[in-house]
């Protein structure tokens, strides 16, 4: 027998899709997830699910998946991990000891906690935090993804909201900019195709000619990082031949004297010379712009990793304010849809217990804050991959080997990170507990029940959170909330988005879209700023990278995402890694191979300043020359070397934000063999 149930995805994409999941079970035994679409009578999904999730019940059935509390047996160092098997009473009985002997000798501050977006859930994603606060312990800035881009769009507009997804297909003109929306947004795709049905031509901006910039009708190869000085030499145009909306300008804007100073050495020859396109191309670009409305420009935050991110979103994300666009259906920039949620986050992981003294952590810099000096004695890493998705993940590495650390990783797979727990301890996945979710790509609360029992003893973060909370005595009520108390909070707003939302509606529909107003043209007039208008001031400016290529580092490696993976979440599926090629290849230009005396199918020893890496070259014309491509976060373990990518990658922080720098990477090639010696 099987039975269909709906429940939101929890991964970390703009989708947020609405799934069908077949649950059943096979030759007598539990139940268990077999089957996972998209629930065809949802607006945004559509009945389809991406390429990756469809193959989310392989994951969740692995035969490596833990199901039980682990305890490390031999040293970190060793090649090969060993654990023995032991009760959930052993595990937190011991682990809340060590946390209870590190804050009565060390103090708070020797704990951290180390996390992400493994779940978008803000119950076992979020409000996991909570025992963390109520002990005082660092407070991890969630930098890695999104912070430069949304420090951008703060400065300039406040809020981040997006127009309707349905609104999309009445753009005349669509700009896809630093987004490989087919693969990461894929449910974003149908409204393209209506646009285009409709007349709208599609324009991707990227450094290589990924799957949307084939789908596109235009693909402008922009050199990598130079996007703030395209978005000056669009205004430069705009603002010189009056492709301007004047009254939107002078009604909800402030500082245009700023921009207009900022983009007027931007000419169309100054802007190619930068870019790397054409003084025609540029001209063409910013004439399609300045005279289509409305005109649709979705960015990504790919764009936004390297040393000057944030002012290339920045620059970008202001475009529509010269235009007028915001005032059109259809028209205006898209980064993210989550401000719209105007839920009541004051308790949400405990977020009133934050103490104003209480040091602080960004994320990318986990190396440093490993090292012996800095004091840690533990680390509860969850909803996370740092060994793989970490800047500098050698360091990191090394320090998740210490011995005085204990490292607690609360997995649903066994990663590398969990290979060199301490404790490994067996986490539920999405079916598996009840959680609510928001989007960034579209305007829908999600709620999921608990449709599936939980395998062996696989337990929420929550309960294991609030196990140690009871050990070390810890009193504060939130951190002992079920999803029903943190419910109830969330939704106890009389703002109008979530008007008519109660807990019992979203738990009887599942999905609820906000409260919106049928026209939603949210920067219309004005922005959510102190003003009140959308900020252009300060302007944003280009300035080159620090790190500029040169003789010893002559090319730039970007690492954008891969068809088939979302971040490091599926890099156990062997199907999947199949589906790339079975390892991490190198997208090299063929003058770039020629240079290095590599052909196709020859593996490189790419080298950049903090570390190196072994991958197989693929000789391709997708990347322009100077730039290497490598799609994917794969685990190491798929890696000729056992190597992570991020080996590669610097500690280096974007001007804003202090958001990551993946695609800051210069780097140099020489061939060797498979495991990295030298032919």
């Amino acid at each position: 027998m099987t039975r269909d149930v709906l429940l939101t995805c929890p991964l970390d994409c703009p989708d947020a899709c609405r799934l069908k999941v077949t649950l059943g079970s096979e030759d007598g035994g539990p139940e268990r997830m077999l089957k996972v679409t998209g629930d065809p009578d949802h607006p945004v999904t559509r009945g389809f699910a991406c390429a990756k999730t469809v193959h989310y019940p392989a994951r969740a059935n692995h035969p490596e998946r833990p199901l039980y509390p682990l305890r490390r047996v031999n040293k970190k160092t060793d090649p090969e991990a060993q654990f023995e098997r032991v009760t959930w009473e052993e595990a937190l009985d011991d682990i809340a000891a060590k946390m209870r002997t590190l804050l009565e000798t060390r103090g708070p501050h020797s704990i951290l906690r180390y996390h992400y977006a493994g779940t978008m859930g803000l119950m076992e994603g979020h409000h996991v935090h909570a025992i963390f606060r109520a002990l005082g312990t660092p407070e991890l800035d969630e930098t890695i993804c999104a912070s430069a881009g949304t420090e951008a769009w703060s400065m300039g507009y406040g809020t981040r909201y997006a127009l309707k997804l349905e609104d999309v297909a009445q753009a005349k003109l669509i700009v896809l900019w630093g987004i490989n929306s087919l693969s990461t947004n894929s449910h974003l795709t149908p409204h393209l195709t209506a646009a285009r049905k409709a007349g709208a031509k599609i324009v991707c901006v990227d450094p290589y000619r990924n799957r949307t910039a084939a789908f596109a009708d235009q693909h402008l190869k922009i050199a990598p990082a130079t996007d703030t000085a395209l978005a000056l030499g669009v205004m430069h145009e705009l603002l010189a031949h009056g492709w301007t909306d004047a009254a939107y300008l002078a009604q909800a804007t402030l500082g245009l004297d700023d921009l207009r100073e900022a983009a007027r050495e931007w000419t169309p020859e100054r802007t190619a010379e930068v870019t790397g396109l054409s003084a025609a191309e540029v001209r063409d670009f910013a004439r399609e712009i300045g005279t289509t409305r409305p005109t649709y420009i979705r960015v990504g935050y790919g764009l936004t990793r390297h040393e000057y991110g944030g002012t290339s979103l920045r620059a970008i994300t202001l475009i529509p304010a010269l235009t007028g666009d915001w005032r059109h259906r259809g028209g205006g920039c898209a980064m993210s849809a989550s401000g719209a949620f105007k839920l009541n986050r004051s308790q949400l992981g405990a977020a009133h217990l934050t103490r104003p003294n209480t040091p602080h952590i960004n994320m990318n810099e986990l190396a440093s804050a490993l090292e012996p000096q800095r004091g840690l004695g533990a680390l509860f890493v969850y909803n996370t991959n740092p060994a793989v998705v970490a800047p500098d993940s050698g360091r990191v590495r090394a320090g998740l080997q210490r011995e005085d650390l204990l490292v607690v990783v609360l997995e649903q797979a066994m990663t590398e990170t969990a290979r060199l727990a301490d404790y490994v301890l067996p986490a539920t996945t999405f079916a598996e507990h009840a959680d609510l979710y928001t989007s960034y790509g579209h305007h829908y609360l999600g709620y999921n029940p608990a449709a599936l029992g939980a395998p062996a003893e696989c337990r929420p973060n929550t309960w294991v959170m609030q196990g140690l909370a009871r050990r070390l005595g810890v009193e504060e009520p939130s951190v002992y909330w079920t999803v029903d108390d943190l419910l109830a909070h969330l939704l106890d707003t009389d703002h109008p988005h979530l008007q008519g939302i109660t807990p019992e509606r979203l738990k009887a529909e599942g999905s609820v879209p906000l409260n919106l107003p049928s026209e939603f043209l949210p920067f219309a007039h004005g922005a959510e700023t102190p003003s009140g208008k959308v900020q252009l001031s300060p302007a944003p400016r280009y300035t080159p990278a620090r790190a500029e290529l040169n003789a010893e580092y002559p090319l730039r490696l970007i690492t954008p995402p891969a068809h088939h993976f979302l971040n490091s979440t599926y890099g156990l599926l062997d199907n999947l890694n199949r589906a790339e090629g079975q390892e991490p290849h190198l997208l090299l230009h063929p003058a770039d191979a020629t240079a290095y005396g590599l052909q196709d199918g020859h593996y490189a020893q790419i080298e950049s300043e903090v570390g190196q890496a072994t991958r197989r070259v693929k000789v391709s014309e997708q990347p322009q020359r100077g730039v290497a491509v490598l799609e994917g976060t794969w685990w190491g373990l798929s890696a000729p070397d056992g190597e992570s990518i991020n080996v590669l990658t610097a500690e280096t922080l974007t001007d804003l934000g202090g958001g990551s720098t993946f695609h800051n990477n210069r780097v140099r090639l020489r061939a060797v063999e498979a495991g990295g010696a030298d032919d």
